[in-house]
């Protein structure tokens, strides 16, 4: 719990703003006290209201910027502030982009002790808005009242849109997103208009009641588009009436799926999916390879920039044709079927059975024959019978998700000794960790940040790690 602030020091007056953090809040220092600023950018100097303490650190709102930074720009989007998504879009790109290689330098080198001479500039995304593939969005029937609606106390309570931070069972409604390209609006304001205009309910996630539950949007590099409606307690004559309009609204759709999710949680991995017009899957296509993307598939959700990351994964281990391939975390095997073509062979491990089963047919598909993958617990199924069964590794390609590896894991990594490791990470700082381990026996030979979110914290990190002499 934080402490209560005196009255007479919770207003900050001229306060500089030397650093930004996670979640968009600026950082500004005075004594020993940091304290992290709402909506306020590395630069500004600002008054601001202290609302939370603690013994090191104090949270602020800003109340108003005395002089606004060189980075400061107007936010795009009507929503930014309420909204949880793209909270540094009121800092140009050309910064977010210095500030997540520091972040990314400063994770390596204090937390694993990395030399970082040998990091790259960071490489920008092509696009910065309408750049992802998925979306998802809640139906709820307890909107989220801005300032604006306050005033004019709109009849209207039905959302479909975005959750407000902190508040699980409020969601702003969402006019225009500009994360995901056309006709990805049009689809989620015409349902919930639809919706709205014959009366089928929305959620109500406190009571978990309600026809209407989520939609799920994923379009691709190849144009097709995948809709999925889920529905929480409906009778089949809303499912029918609603599909029935959107296959009609929407006939290019090339997969139109529902499920029904009665759920305490919104997960669909272990929900039976509908197919009501089109395929279960749409393409995805990467250098000439086909990807099968299905409704519970993983792929990187921002296209364009998967491609460039893969490009380099691909350069980092340096592949003659020759090599045994161990791609840790495959997912759907998206990068062991982008390098197969490189290596003599590519053996993939997933925690996921479904994602195995994309990455088999993603490999089908394509001819690929010099893949193969296993599914299960990564540092249950990667033991030394394992690697004496498909061979000692020449080159191990790892992209754990955000807590990174297992210790057992990397333990397991070290005992392989490959000459090679390329070590892919979506958070710096766990990404860190594990490679001070692995420096015991690797030398960190290049670093490559890779920005796949703009106007977010987030950055995705590759590290080339060689075996020592």
């Amino acid at each position: 719990m934080g402490r209560k602030i005196p009255q007479d020091k919770r207003f900050i007056e001229n306060l500089r703003i030397v650093d930004i953090a996670e979640e968009g809040k600026g950082v500004a220092k005075q004594d020993d006290l940091v304290m992290f600023i709402e909506h306020a950018v590395p630069g500004d100097l600002v008054d601001v209201e202290l609302f939370r303490k603690k013994k090191s650190f104090a949270e602020g709102r800003l109340v108003s910027v005395k002089e606004p930074s060189e980075h400061r720009v107007e936010p795009f989007c009507p929503h930014f502030g309420t909204c949880g998504g793209c909270k540094w879009q009121h800092m140009d790109y050309n910064a977010q982009l210095v500030f997540k290689q520091q972040y990314v330098e400063n994770a390596l080198r204090r937390l694993g002790k990395v030399d970082t001479s040998f990091l790259e500039d960071i490489l920008p995304s092509e696009k910065t808005d309408y750049y992802r593939n998925k979306l998802e969005f809640t139906f709820s029937n307890k909107r989220w009242l801005t300032s604006i609606d306050q005033e004019f106390a709109p009849e209207e309570m039905n959302a479909l849109g975005f959750h407000v931070p902190g508040r699980f069972d409020k969601i702003l409604d969402i006019d225009h997103c500009f994360l995901q390209q056309d006709p990805s609006n049009d689809i989620r304001n015409s349902v919930r208009d639809y919706a709205i205009k014959n009366k089928i309910s929305f959620y109500d996630l406190r009571a978990h009641e309600g026809a209407l539950r989520n939609l799920i949007i994923r379009t691709s590099s190849t144009g097709e588009v995948m809709l999925i409606v889920v529905f929480a307690y409906p009778n089949q004559a809303q499912i029918d009436l609603l599909m029935g309009y959107i296959h009609e609204k929407f006939p290019a759709l090339a997969s139109l799926l529902y499920i029904v999710n009665q759920k305490r949680n919104d997960t669909i991995f272990d929900q039976e999916i509908y197919t009501y017009a089109g395929r279960d899957f749409i393409y995805e296509e990467m250098e000439g390879l086909k990807f099968k993307v299905g409704p519970k598939s993983f792929y990187q959700t921002n296209s364009r920039q998967a491609y460039e990351l893969y490009k380099i994964t691909r350069e980092f281990a340096g592949l003659s044709g020759d090599e045994l391939v161990y791609d840790l975390y495959t997912g759907a095997g998206t990068i062991a079927n982008f390098v197969a073509r490189s290596a003599r062979a590519v053996v993939g491990v997933e925690y996921v059975p479904s994602a195995i089963e994309d990455a088999k047919i993603n490999s089908q598909i394509n001819d690929i024959n010099n893949t193969e993958f296993y599914a299960g617990d990564m540092k249950d199924v990667l033991t030394t019978d394992f690697v004496a069964q498909h061979g000692r590794p020449d080159v191990v390609i790892t992209d754990p998700p955000r807590a990174g590896m297992h210790i057992d894991v990397v333990n397991r990594i070290l005992e392989m000794e490959a000459a090679k490791i390329v070590y892919v990470s979506c958070n710096a700082a766990t990404q860190a960790r594990d490679l001070e381990i692995l420096q015991k026996k690797y030398d960190v030979a290049r670093i490559k940040p890779v920005d796949m979110f703009p106007h977010t914290q987030h950055v995705e990190n590759v590290v080339l790690l060689k075996l020592k002499a």
